[in-house]
């Protein structure tokens, strides 16, 4: 009995503390608006319980009614309960006077833009108060005889040597604790080529990699372009690795009742929401609700957003002010994506992932693009930059919190699928863009019959898809939080000579009249003599990788501006190609090579071989998707009591035994999940 007395005391003033900044937020928000009349600050702070005990009673009573209807309709019906249960706290108050809708509407307004100052003011700006209820009564569910559940949090571009940074320089500070605390270890492990989403994601949620070469490529069974944050071609993608990683034995990460957040795909779990492979299946108003329906915190969202147009006006200005190289306009649709990405995509997952583990889910894997998308656009390491990872390092914290109140004992994994490197653009370095310097290669075979190359390239497309893939979910009706992959086929493209697909640093050429959209070394001299001589001498390539047969045997043949490499023979002559990208750069590049939807031509940029600056074929400062600098040093930290298992590190280079590969994360993982009882 006297344990009872205690909580509900604690209880007690943990909610009129957080009545507290409602109340002062309706204080000032009725100085500002003429149609409202307050006796007494104390009727604000009645009125604040108002609309605390009106959200405690009417999202049970949403529950079951936006079950059965699509996300849009719930945010509709969220921002009328919130209008509502603020009317009913301005009116039913004895002390409060409410003149018109109009004074409503502002009054909504001015509170949830004052509540956005007061918390910044205070050094408060994470999204914790996007579960602030859930925070409240954080002793009620605790418990030694929870059954064990699992957290995955991708950090989309962070690497290791950032990591090492972060700990230092106060950027990591959720991270640091832990791993000072003694409750988590670090360590690094390399991400494969292509260093991309698409392929770690595929690798860590499915067991595979298999058939992606880039994050954009021909793909010859389709004949067309494969751009993996598209949703059909994410389906297609998904259901690729899926079945290649059934053939091995592995199943999903999230196969069962798992939940799979604002991801490239589904890992096969039952609820999947923002996800780019199941977008257009719609899906139920639930996991929305506590986020649209809670007062306030939809639109402080938004709010949120439009400060981070402000910010990333004011910071792109500031590089061009100081003459920060290298740098590229910031501008355009950029701005407001970064804002969605930073602001309203984050608090929306926050959100999302606090409702999974609320209702118990085993396993729940997200992915935050906060960081990866800031550091195309500003740097690998700039102020922005890790502005933008301090907020995914508090979002932990968080994330934590929520599942230390959760109906599973949930254990928190950090995995971050690359890092990135940083350097001029290749346009910058010499002078125009890849793909004219394709073209102008193919012109030059025949001046009177130009032949042109398909441009397949746009930068920042990862953030716009899952921006595309928030409005297809939200605009889609559903009636199943199931994941669905069926999607309707995209017309294929009209293709001339010579497909270029570019992926930060590298750039994959097919041919599409080609048998496989391939053709060997020999066979592009013959068509085209000045094609692959002009890569290589061009200022901001690195070498050229391409196929050769001979005899019935296929070997892979790298080419660089003083010498070459076999890659099955291990032949060189003159000058490695790969000298200044270690070791395992032979294998990566072999094994993509070999792949059914390898390119005629693999093109990579040029790496310094003392900073790791490489040259991005898109418009990005920091780049990833091939060799060099920090792209495949990617991170992983997990609890101290889950040991890596000895049997999965690579010893093929003398004194290294990481993990090599995303698909062996993922071994590691459901090894992890079987010995907690996670998965059988």
């Amino acid at each position: 009995m006297r344990s009872w007395f205690a909580f509900t005391a604690r209880d007690t003033r943990d909610l009129l503390l957080s009545l507290l900044p409602t109340a002062f937020a309706l204080w000032i928000s009725a100085h500002l608006v003429t149609g409202v009349q307050v006796s007494s600050p104390f009727w604000l702070l009645a009125s604040a319980g108002v609309l605390a005990v009106g959200d405690l009673l009417v999202r049970p009573l949403l529950g079951p009614l936006v079950r059965l209807l699509g996300p849009l309709v719930t945010v509709v019906l969220g921002v009328a309960v919130q209008l509502l249960l603020l009317h009913t706290a301005l009116t039913a108050v004895p002390g409060l006077e409410l003149d018109s809708l109009g004074a409503l509407w502002q009054v909504y307004l001015w509170t949830g833009l004052v509540g956005v100052v007061v918390r910044w003011l205070v050094g408060s700006n994470d999204s914790r108060w996007v579960v602030s209820g859930l925070l409240r009564h954080r002793t009620r569910h605790v418990g030694d005889g929870r059954p064990p559940g699992l957290l995955v949090v991708q950090v989309d571009g962070l690497s290791m040597p950032l990591l090492q940074f972060g700990l230092h320089s106060g950027t990591l500070t959720t991270i640091a604790r832990w791993l000072r605390q003694g409750s988590h270890l670090a360590e690094g492990w390399r991400a494969q080529l292509p260093s991309t989403t698409p392929a770690s994601q595929a690798g860590l949620l499915h067991g595979s990699t298999e058939g992606i070469p880039a994050f954009r490529w021909w793909d010859p069974e389709l004949r067309r372009v494969l751009v993996a944050n598209r949703p059909a071609d994410a389906a297609v993608i998904e259901g690729r690795v899926r079945d290649a990683a059934r053939a091995s034995g592995r199943t999903g990460l999230l196969a069962g009742d798992g939940a799979s957040i604002g991801n490239l795909f589904s890992g096969e779990a039952a609820h999947a929401h923002l996800v780019v492979s199941t977008s257009r299946a719609g899906g139920s108003g639930r996991p929305y609700l506590r986020y649209v329906a809670r007062p306030f915190v939809l639109l402080r969202s938004l709010i949120l957003t439009l400060g981070e147009i402000v910010k990333e006006l004011y910071q792109g200005w500031q590089q061009r002010v100081r003459r920060v190289e290298p740098r590229i306009p910031r501008r355009g649709w950029y701005v407001l994506l970064r804002a969605l990405t930073n602001a309203l995509l984050r608090d929306l997952n926050v959100s999302l992932v606090a409702q999974a583990l609320t209702d118990g889910r085993p396993v729940v894997f997200v992915d935050f693009l906060d960081y990866d998308e800031v550091a195309h656009h500003a740097g690998v390491a700039r102020p922005e930059s890790l502005d933008a990872l301090a907020g995914i390092d508090r979002v932990l914290q968080t994330l934590a919190d929520v599942a230390d109140v959760a109906p599973r004992q949930y254990r928190v994994v950090v995995v971050s699928d690359h890092g990135q490197a940083q350097g001029p653009t290749f346009a910058q370095v010499s002078g125009r863009h890849l793909q004219d310097l394709v073209t102008d290669l193919l012109d030059a075979a025949d001046p009177a019959h130009g032949t042109h190359p398909v441009v397949t390239t746009a930068a920042g497309e990862e953030m716009r898809g899952r921006v595309d893939v928030l409005v297809r979910e939200f605009a889609t009706p559903g009636r199943s939080e199931r994941a669905s992959t069926r999607h309707e086929a995209e017309p294929a493209a009209v293709h001339d000579a010579v497909v270029v697909a570019t992926s930060g640093c590298t750039a994959l050429l097919s041919v599409p009249d080609a048998p496989q959209g391939r053709l060997d070394l020999g066979a592009l001299r013959t068509r085209w003599p000045a094609l692959v001589p002009g890569l290589l001498a061009t200022p901001g390539v690195g070498f050229v990788a391409g196929h050769e047969r001979a005899g019935g045997a296929h070997e892979v043949v790298v080419l660089g501006p003083a010498g070459r490499r076999e890659l099955v023979s291990g032949r060189v002559e003159g000058t490695d190609p790969l000298a200044a990208l270690g070791p395992r750069a032979a294998v990566d590049l072999l094994r993509v090579m070999r792949f059914g939807t390898a390119p005629a031509l693999f093109v990579h940029s040029a790496v310094d071989p003392v900073t790791g600056e490489v040259h991005a074929f898109e418009e990005q400062v920091g780049s990833h998707g091939g060799l060099g600098g920090w792209q495949t040093e990617a991170v992983l930290v997990h609890p101290v009591e889950w040991k890596v298992d000895e049997d999965l590190r690579d010893r093929s280079v003398p004194g290294q035994a990481p993990l090599v590969g995303a698909a062996t994360v993922h071994d590691q993982l459901v090894r992890w999940m079987q010995q907690v009882g996670i998965r059988a």
